[in-house]
């Protein structure tokens, strides 16, 4: 698939691409996990952390998607 002038390369090389970094390794990171307290509704930190981690990797995927189009 070609984009622009026919017979040049299509290149998906964006700096806004590293920014998918960010929920690979923020996950990875278990010391800000790594504690039962504080509870929220009953439920420990780290159940809180994996849903934001699934909003932060959401709008990291979707501020990216619209970076490059």
């Amino acid at each position: 698939m070609t984009t622009g002038e026919p017979g040049q390369p299509r290149t998906d090389r964006s700096p806004w691409n590293w920014l998918l970094i960010v929920p690979i390794v923020l996950p990875l990171l278990t010391f800000l996990f790594n504690a039962d307290e504080p509870r929220l509704l009953g439920f420990p930190l780290f159940y809180w952390l994996q849903l934001a981690f699934v909003v932060i990797g959401v709008v990291t995927t979707t501020i990216v998607y619209r970076m490059t189009k």
